[in-house]
């Protein structure tokens, strides 16, 4: 069963107030609902005891308490620590599976998704887009008990895509804890879960002048959010997450930005003309569909191939202009002391480059001496249709310069960049076995890229694309870290 958080009560006249005691200056938040009280992380396992602004959260021990690993044929201190940046779904298909390797991974996830659920929750309430942390959360989560399963479920869950009434009285049953998914939670976990549910609505009500359309809401978009905006800290709100679910100590997801703000991702391309928002670069929503959908089978050509990729933010007047963000500091931390970085499959622009042109990713790896490798996605898409150098679509060695540019950060207007060699930044490239991105291995090699192989893979005729079978994916990278 899972662990409860540990909790003090505190009796208050008219209601319950949660307050995260490790985060000092931290908002109080009432509600009526009958709640666990200040929440504490357990004995051994939370945060450290060092003050911090109310922003930011202190830095999680990536090493686990010695009887977290008691079961483990070697202890996690032994095991690599392994750096993935990924965005929010190709790569959850093996994320959980590194745990035949080790349990000592930092995800690293974008925050600028601007479509479905995620792009109203932003919309309304502002702040870092949520959905593809909460997607690899709900991945990393303990699996093999009633209650895990019902975190699971209530977590994963979406509110009706067709019908935006029938979502939101589905979503009152919800906050209210009247819906069938609350029926296998334990008490501590319902009321836990259930407050920060309750602090989103509140919220909500807040901006009534903006009304919130429930309509394929994702109940873990709105948990999450809830918990950073009274943590004022999605960090805050990942490692609450983290303990609910019981993700493995040294496991860690972290986004890409450490601003609480919401900045917009936009593409240049080799005609000159800008491309604005994550949906608009990779899957736009057909015409006429409705504002909330998204298309991400979209294979529309894009009018020319992607030169760079870049950030954006908005002015007080609304007006917006290119930006270069630093990266968030932990992801440095834990990039210098990665036994391996894994550029994981997922969109080239919109999953990958938007971590890599980040300030002090690109120095932090190039300095790294340890395994780098670019998984290669199993289908040509969207972004990579059209080749900057060439005619035609990107080859690997095309996808290899691509990262490259983005580390060095070419063609940025705020900052001079670097200039590594691919060699630098990847030692080594895995392709699915019948893939449909051209391995061409004398190019790689010819950019210092000697190391090529070839994983098992599984055609998907409905997906057009080859997927990794997992187990082999893992076993390869467990090879090129021997």
């Amino acid at each position: 069963m899972l662990q409860p958080l540990t909790c003090a009560r505190s009796a208050l006249k008219d209601s319950l107030t949660i307050q995260c005691q490790s985060l000092p200056g931290a908002p109080r938040l009432h509600c009526q609902t009958p709640c666990p009280g200040p929440l504490r992380p357990q004995a051994g396992r939370g945060m450290p005891n060092r003050q911090a602004p109310a922003r930011s959260l202190p830095a999680i021990a990536s090493e686990p308490s010695v009887d977290s690993v008691a079961a483990e044929p070697s202890s996690l201190p032994a095991m690599p620590h392994i750096v993935v940046f990924s965005g929010g779904t190709a790569f959850n298909s093996v994320a959980g599976h590194f745990k035949q390797l080790t349990h000592n991974v930092t995800h690293v996830l974008p925050v600028t998704d601007d479509g479905g659920s995620t792009a109203e929750v932003v919309r309304v309430l502002g702040g870092p887009a949520v959905g593809d942390i909460r997607s690899r959360c709900l991945r990393l989560a303990e699996e093999g008990d009633a209650e895990s399963e019902a975190v699971r479920q209530l977590l994963g869950h979406r509110l009706s895509s067709t019908d935006p009434e029938a979502a939101r009285q589905e979503w009152y049953r919800i906050v209210e804890g009247e819906h069938p998914l609350w029926q296998d939670l334990t008490e501590p976990y319902k009321h836990t879960i259930r407050a920060f549910l309750v602090h989103f609505q509140a919220n909500i009500l807040r901006h009534a002048s903006r009304r919130f359309n429930f309509q394929s809401g994702s109940v873990g978009n709105f948990f999450f959010a809830g918990a950073r905006i009274f943590f004022r800290s999605l960090e805050a709100a990942i490692f609450l997450f983290s303990r609910v679910a019981r993700i493995p100590e040294g496991t860690e997801t972290l986004p890409a930005l450490p601003s609480e703000g919401a900045l917009r991702l936009g593409a240049e391309l080799a005609d000159g003309s800008w491309v604005i928002g994550q949906s608009a670069i990779s899957h736009p929503a057909a015409a006429g569909a409705e504002a909330l959908s998204v298309d991400k089978a979209c294979a529309a050509p894009l009018p020319a191939a992607i030169r760079r990729a870049f950030y954006l933010s908005s002015d007080g007047d609304g007006a917006e202009h290119e930006v270069a963000p630093d990266a968030n500091p932990r992801t440095l931390a834990a990039l210098g002391r990665a036994q391996a970085v894994i550029y994981g499959m997922g969109s080239l622009y919109t999953s990958l480059v938007p971590h890599l042109v980040l300030r002090g990713v690109g120095e932090t790896i190039a300095a790294a001496r340890c395994p780098k490798i670019l998984m290669l996605n199993g289908a040509v898409d969207r972004e990579t249709g059209q080749c900057l150098r060439r005619p035609g679509a990107m080859a690997a060695s095309d996808v290899l310069l691509a990262l490259t540019d983005a580390l060095n950060r070419r063609g940025g207007r705020r900052d001079p960049g670097l200039d590594h060699p691919p060699s630098a930044y990847c030692t080594a490239v895995l392709a699915p076995r019948g893939g449909g991105v051209e391995v061409d291995a004398d190019a790689l090699a010819a950019l210092g890229v000697r190391v090529v192989r070839s994983v098992s893979a599984e055609w998907s005729a409905e997906a057009g694309a080859a997927h990794y079978d997992p187990d082999a994916l893992v076993a390869a990278v467990r090879d090129l870290l021997a």
